[in-house]
């Protein structure tokens, strides 16, 4: 997983409440296990005005003019400011994935679901909840305001306006750890690997005839 210290990235607004996994990552795309490749798929159904199939040529499928990250102002964003309950409805990890791999680093919002909210840290996203007010000011600023970035710091747990303003978040000090080094669980398994294989090794003189 690649390790999260700062960002300083352009934001795009997504002004819709009780985003759902299907509508981040429609459902007939969920054959594959792997983490990448889900991008051009990322809000499929409102993305593009025909029905997406996997496998399908995306360059070559119509795009929604009136969906906010088809707008040329926001190709290229890198943190999504969101509404409430982003992330709602079925447990499936390959929404994380789409938008790590449509590019966003860093979601913003009021509230997420719980699932979603966990599985984007194990996934190198970067979800920070704001109060309601806060959020209501980012999304005034970004939609008056073309080229709109904001910088983002995980060590000092700071987000930074254009204006200079500096809003602090909160974040479990451990998924903060974990995302500062770029560890996802196979990654904090890793850090035992010595102590996996001394114990491998013992195993196998103890009881060989398992291994036989």
């Amino acid at each position: 997983m690649k390790p999260f210290t700062q960002l300083d990235g352009l934001v795009a607004p997504l002004d819709r409440a009780n985003v759902d996994t299907d509508a981040i990552i429609p459902k007939q795309f969920l054959k594959s296990i792997k983490r990448s490749g889900f991008g051009p798929n990322a809000f499929d159904e409102w993305r593009y005005l025909d029905v997406g199939q996997p496998g399908a040529d995306n360059s070559k499928r119509p795009l929604n003019p009136d969906f906010v990250l088809n707008q040329a102002r926001y190709q290229g964003a890198q943190i999504l400011l969101t509404r409430d309950n982003f992330g709602c409805g079925s447990s499936r990890e390959h929404a994380p994935w789409a938008l790590e791999d449509y590019g966003f680093r860093v979601l913003i919002g009021p509230s997420f679901a719980d699932i979603f909210f966990n599985n984007s840290f194990k996934n190198g996203l970067l979800p920070i909840k704001l109060d309601a007010a806060e959020v209501d000011e980012l999304f005034r600023q970004c939609e008056a305001s073309a080229g709109y970035r904001l910088k983002v710091d995980l060590a000092a747990q700071t987000i930074t306006r254009p204006d200079g303003k500096s809003i602090a978040f909160d974040i479990d000090p451990f998924r903060k750890e974990c995302l500062l080094n770029g560890w996802d669980d196979i990654g904090l398994t890793l850090r035992h690997a010595d102590k996996i294989r001394a114990f491998e090794e013992q195993r196998r003189a103890q009881h060989p005839y398992y291994f036989a």
